[in-house]
C-alpha cells in the first residue's frame, strides 16, 4: 500500500473519531436535561442540539469513516477512531460537567494505548482482493452477523430482566450494533461501484440491498441503545465501554471472515496486547459506572419511599 494513501486513511479515521465523540457530548447535554421526562425520546428529537450531535455522529463522522474505508479497509479504522476518546474525556468534564477520577483517566489512556497498538498491527484489507459474492464468504459473513446480533439481544434482555448494569449492558449493545454497521459498510463500498456503473451481477445487487437494510437498522438501534445507556451514567465511562466490541470485532473480521494471515509475528503480538489492554480498560471504566448506577438506584428508591 502506498504510504501516502495509508496516512490519508489514518487522518480520515482519526477525524471521524473526533467528530463522532464530540457529537456524543452534545447528545449527552440534552439527555441530562430530559432523562426523567416521560416523553424522553420525543423531547430529544425536538432538540436542535441533540440533532446536531446525531448529524455529527451519523452523517459527518460516517462520511469520514466511509472514505477512510476506501483507503485502509475495516480492520484498522475503529482503533484509529478511538483517538477521539481524548476529546470525549476533555469535553465531558469541561462542557457536560462530568467528573473523572484517576482510575477512569488511566482506563481511557489504556484504551487509547490498546487501540494504537491495534492500529500498528497493520491489519489492512484491500477491497480489490475480496469477492463479496463468493458463497463461503457469504456464509462466514452470515455467521458473524447473526452471532453478533444474538449477543446484542441477550445483553438487552438481561438488562430488562435484571435491572442491573443498565448503562454498561446498553452501551455494549450499542457497540455490537455499531460493530455490525462498521463491517457492512465495507461490502457496500465493495459493490457500489458496479451497482451504479451498471456492470453488476445479481449477487452484488443482493449484497448492496442487504447492506443498506442492515446499515439503517443497526444505526437506528445504536442510537436508541446509546441514548438509553447515557441516561444511566457518564459519557466518559460508557462510550469507552461501548468501544470494547467495536475494537475487538475487527480482529475477528480479519482472521475469521476474510481468512487473512497476519503480516508478521509482531502484528500478532500487537493484536494480543491490544485486546488485553482494551479489556482491562473496560473493567476500570465499568467498575465506576456500576458504582454510579448503584448510587442512582438508591436515590430513586429513597424518593419512592418518601
Amino acid at each position: 500500500m502506498d504510504p501516502s494513501t495509508y496516512w490519508i486513511g489514518v487522518i480520515l479515521a482519526i477525524t471521524s473519531g473526533v467528530v463522532n465523540n464530540f457529537g456524543t457530548v452534545l447528545m449527552k447535554i440534552v439527555i441530562n436535561k430530559h432523562r426523567d421526562d416521560e416523553e424522553f425520546t420525543k423531547n430529544l428529537i425536538k432538540s436542535p442540539l441533540w440533532l446536531t450531535g446525531i448529524l455529527m455522529q451519523y452523517i459527518v463522522g460516517t462520511a469520514f469513516f466511509m472514505i477512510a474505508q476506501v483507503y485502509i479497509g475495516p480492520a484498522l479504522i475503529p482503533g484509529l477512531m478511538a483517538g477521539g476518546l481524548i476529546v470525549l474525556a476533555i469535553a465531558s468534564v469541561k462542557i457536560v460537567g462530568e467528573s473523572l477520577k484517576t482510575p477512569e483517566i488511566v482506563g481511557i489512556f489504556i484504551m487509547i494505548l490498546g487501540v494504537t497498538l491495534l492500529g500498528l498491527s497493520e491489519l489492512s484489507i484491500e477491497t480489490d482482493d475480496v469477492n463479496f459474492v463468493e458463497s463461503f464468504f457469504i456464509i462466514r459473513t452470515a455467521i458473524y452477523s447473526v452471532s453478533l446480533f444474538v449477543i446484542c439481544v441477550i445483553s438487552v434482555q438481561f438488562q430488562k430482566n435484571s435491572g442491573k448494569f443498565n448503562g454498561i449492558l446498553l452501551a455494549l449493545a450499542s457497540g455490537y450494533m455499531l460493530s455490525l454497521s462498521n463491517f457492512w459498510i465495507y461490502p457496500l463500498i465493495g459493490v457500489i461501484g458496479n451497482i451504479f456503473g451498471g456492470s453488476f451481477v445479481w449477487g452484488e445487487l443482493i449484497v448492496f440491498i442487504v447492506a443498506c437494510v442492515i446499515l439503517i437498522l443497526t444505526n437506528l438501534w445504536a442510537i436508541k441503545y446509546t441514548n438509553d445507556a447515557l441516561k444511566f451514567g457518564q459519557a466518559s465511562n460508557l462510550i469507552p465501554i461501548q468501544q470494547v466490541p467495536i475494537q475487538i470485532t475487527p480482529m475477528l473480521i480479519y482472521y475469521l471472515v476474510f481468512l487473512l494471515l497476519a503480516p508478521s509475528v509482531l502484528s500478532i503480538f500487537f493484536s494480543i496486547i491490544a485486546v488485553a489492554l482494551i479489556i482491562w480498560s473496560s473493567f476500570l471504566l465499568g467498575k465506576r459506572q456500576a458504582q454510579l448506577e448503584e448510587i442512582t438506584t438508591d436515590k430513586i428508591n429513597i424518593v419512592d419511599e418518601s
